[in-house]
């Protein structure tokens, strides 16, 4: 039986225990710690993006590059750690002056990629069409909305995944520019396994001109996530916090400091301490909630908070 499978203590004497339903306890626990939405969901919001140190610098690097016409841009980190988060905050803050080409499905082929990057530029094609004449398409459109002085950025998610061919077709089209800039920049979010992708391509790899690497969050680092994506969800500093000081040491033990572990423990350890009458998650709830995750790191030892 699931750790999550409790009762609630009675708020008062005289009240009887409720069985914690899946259809309220989201709300039911926002309630009691004073939130105003869930703060450790797992879909990609900007909203909540937290500047960790690899996080911050990468997107500094990626903006940089995406204005100044950059070719290639690379950016890594093992499974959890932020990248689509990061893609995600980079889509939604690029100048105004830049048309964004979102390609989230790697399985693409060659034709695929071709096809997907006209049809996000605006461009009907059939699907019948040649390499040759879809090409050309592309091309016109991206020097025409240069002469607009707008930039293209072509945004790729899990690129790890990517067939050889259609980074290859990736790497045809950074060919296309003006004598005075690329008409085209390319940004590949992918796990570490991108790298030997990209060994067995090598006139693509000498293209890349920045490459980021993501990492899990330290122990600092991971109190600040915790009170930043708080914060977010409207809740007031002031007093007890809702994670104690050995919740959050056992957090990072057993999440490894990967932020997509951290949401989904914090989030069932916080509906724990709700289920228990509790004003804060204590190690026990974290302990608790990280038995409950297949993906969580095992304890050498419990504090029981």
């Amino acid at each position: 039986m699931s750790v999550l499978s409790f009762r609630r203590k009675a708020e008062s004497p005289a009240a009887p225990a409720a069985d914690v339903s899946p259809a309220v306890e989201g709300l039911s626990y926002l309630g009691h710690f004073g939130l105003a939405r869930p703060p450790f969901g797992l879909t990609p919001d900007s909203d909540f993006f937290f500047a960790a140190a690899p996080h911050r610098e990468a997107l500094n690097t990626l903006r940089y590059a995406v204005t100044s016409g950059e070719g290639f841009i690379q950016v890594t980190g093992p499974v959890g750690t932020g990248k689509t988060l990061l893609c995600r905050t980079l889509l939604a803050s690029l100048p105004t002056r830049t048309q964004a080409v979102y390609l989230p499905n790697p399985a693409l082929d060659a034709a695929g990629v071709r096809l997907a990057v006209a049809a996000e530029l605006g461009l009907q094609m059939d699907e019948a069409a040649s390499a040759y004449r879809v090409q050309q398409a592309i091309e016109s459109r991206l020097i025409a909305l240069a002469r607009e002085d707008i930039q293209v950025v072509v945004v790729v998610d899990e690129a790890q995944a990517m067939p050889l061919d259609a980074l290859e077709t990736l790497r045809l089209l950074s060919n296309l520019e003006t004598a005075r800039r690329k008409l085209l920049t390319i940004v590949l979010f992918g796990q570490p396994e991108l790298d030997a992708r990209l060994d067995a391509l090598p006139q693509l790899k000498t293209r890349i001109g920045f490459h980021d690497r993501l990492r899990p969050l330290t122990r600092s680092e991971l109190t600040a996530y915790l009170a930043h994506r708080l914060a977010r969800a409207g809740y007031v500093f002031g007093g007890r916090f809702v994670f104690e000081a050995r919740a959050i040491r056992a957090l990072h033990r057993r999440s490894g400091g990967v932020p997509r572990l951290v949401n989904v423990i914090a989030h069932k350890a916080l509906l724990l301490a709700w289920g228990r009458g509790l004003a804060a998650a204590r190690a026990r709830e974290v302990h608790d909630a990280a038995r409950d995750t297949l993906a969580a790191r095992p304890a050498r030892r419990f504090w029981w908070g």
